[in-house]
C-alpha cells in the first residue's frame, strides 16, 4: 500500500521542497495549490527531479470554509489511510482583508485552514502506524497575542505582524490541544519553526517593509534550509517519540507561555468549531 504524504502550499518554497524530499522517499505525494497551472508545473518539476510518478494535485482557496470542507472530504474518502500531513500554506498581508466567509484573512488562511483540514482527515490519519501532522508554526508566535473576542481585528489596531502574530501563536495552541487530545493514540502532531527563509512569503508589501524586506533577505534560510526540520519531522525514525512539541533546527524549544494555556487552547478549539461550523 502506498504511503501518502499531503502537503499544502507545495508549489514554492517550503512546501515544494517538503514535496521533493518525500517523493524522493518513495510517499504517495498529494500536492495542494491554489493556481491550476503552478500546480501542475510544480508536479510535473517534481515527478521529473524524483522519478516518482505517484504525484497527484488539487485546487484550493484554503482560507475558504467551503472549499477546504469539499478538499477535505474529497481527500479524506479517496485515501483511507493518510500518513502525512503537513500544513504549510500560510501568508502575511500588509492591510487588512477578508476572506470570502468575512474572517480576518490571515487567520482565515494561517490557522483556520491548518485546523479544518486536520480535524476532517484525522480519521484518516490514525489509521496510518505511525500518523504525523506538522504545522508550520514561527518564533513570530512570541508578539503574539490571542484577543478570542476579536480574532478579526475589527476592534483592535491591524497591523500585518500582530495579525501574523497571532496566527502563529494559534497554529502552536492547537498544535498542543490535539496532541492532548490524541492522547493513547499512534498519530503525531508537532509544530515548527523554520527559520526565516527566503520565498514569496510578504510579496505584497510597498514602502518601507518592502525595503526592509530587501534589507535582511542576504541573511535569510533558502527554502531547502527551512524545509529540513519539516521533513525530519515528517520521515525521520527519531522523530517519532515526539508529539505536542515546538521544533527548531530538529530540536524541541519552549514557545511562549501563552501557547501552554491549556483553558485558552481548549477556547479556541471550541471557538474554531464555531467559526467553521462543525
Amino acid at each position: 500500500m502506498d504511503k501518502i504524504a499531503i502537503i499544502t502550499g507545495a508549489t514554492s518554497g517550503i512546501g515544494k521542497q517538503t514535496a521533493i524530499a518525500l517523493s524522493k522517499a518513495n510517499y504517495h505525494i498529494i500536492i495542494i495549490g491554489r493556481d491550476e497551472k503552478k500546480t501542475l508545473r510544480t508536479m510535473g518539476e517534481i515527478s521529473g527531479i524524483t522519478g516518482n510518478k505517484n504525484i497527484d494535485m488539487y485546487i484550493a482557496d484554503l482560507s475558504s470554509i467551503k472549499e477546504v470542507k469539499s478538499l477535505g472530504n474529497q481527500l479524506k474518502e479517496e485515501y483511507p489511510v493518510i500518513n502525512i500531513l503537513v500544513n504549510n500554506a500560510g501568508m502575511i498581508f500588509p492591510d487588512r482583508r477578508e476572506s470570502v466567509d468575512g474572517i480576518e484573512l490571515t487567520f482565515a488562511l494561517n490557522h483556520l485552514a491548518y485546523f479544518q483540514l486536520s480535524i476532517i482527515l484525522l480519521e484518516n490519519l490514525k489509521k496510518a502506524e505511525k500518523g504525523r501532522i506538522i504545522n508550520l508554526a514561527s518564533e513570530a508566535h512570541k508578539a503574539g497575542k490571542m484577543d478570542l473576542n476579536d480574532l478579526n481585528f475589527k476592534n483592535r489596531k491591524y497591523s500585518a505582524m500582530s495579525s501574523y502574530a497571532q496566527s502563529k501563536l494559534a497554529n502552536i495552541l492547537f498544535t498542543y490541544e490535539l496532541s492532548r487530545k490524541l492522547k493513547g493514540s499512534s498519530l503525531i502532531v508537532n509544530a515548527v519553526h523554520p527559520g526565516v527563509v527566503m520565498t514569496g512569503f510578504g510579496r505584497d508589501f510597498k514602502g518601507f517593509m518592502a525595503t526592509l524586506m530587501g534589507m535582511i533577505k542576504p541573511f535569510m534560510r533558502t527554502a531547502e534550509k527551512g524545509a529540513e526540520t519539516v521533513i525530519w519531522l515528517a520521515i525521520s525514525k527519531e522523530a517519532e517519540s515526539f508529539s505536542g512539541k515546538y521544533f527548531k533546527d530538529k530540536k524541541p524549544v519552549k514557545s511562549n507561555a501563552q501557547s501552554y494555556d491549556e483553558k485558552l487552547a481548549g477556547e479556541l478549539w471550541k471557538r474554531s468549531l464555531e467559526i467553521i461550523n462543525a
